[in-house]
């Protein structure tokens, strides 16, 4: 069985689904019977998600009259 610093190790390949069969059934006993290692996964994932969020390019949404009074009131100063 893998330890929990493995699991840290292998955490990236896994995620990506590029760990080996035996090496991903070992990661997946683990977890099993490892609540630390499974909450590590989880946040893991959580920040992730919450980094890929950060870095989506939300300008379509943004109104161009609120582009335009910014840009205004920048030139005023």
């Amino acid at each position: 069985m893998i330890t929990c610093r493995e699991v840290a190790d292998y955490l990236m390949q896994y995620l990506d689904r590029e760990l080996p069969e035996l090496e991903r059934r070992e990661f997946e006993r683990h977890l099993e019977v490892c609540p630390p290692c499974v909450r590590y996964l989880e946040s893991y994932q959580r920040t992730v998600a919450l980094a890929k969020d950060a870095f989506v390019d939300r300008r379509e949404n943004i109104p161009e009259a609120l582009v335009e009074a910014i840009l205004n009131a920048r030139k005023r100063r």
